[in-house]
């Protein structure tokens, strides 16, 4: 059994409010290394937009593609 299929048999098991908590603890880890690591916050705004776009591109196919 590869890692993948280990984390995907465990993802599994989780409902709404553990996916809710996962999402919490990686925005708070997020503003955790941008409170110590201030070159972070003085990026532009569209660089933000940026990573979100690129980031989000692979779910959304995968929700809307067929």
């Amino acid at each position: 059994m590869g890692i993948v299929s280990w984390y995907n048999e465990k993802i599994k098991k989780m409902d709404i409010w553990d996916i809710g908590c996962v999402k919490l603890a990686v925005a708070a880890i997020v503003l955790l290394i941008a409170k110590y690591w201030a070159p972070l916050l003085s990026l532009e705004w569209y660089w933000y937009v940026l990573v979100f776009v690129l980031a989000s591109l692979r779910p959304l196919k995968k929700v809307f593609g067929k």
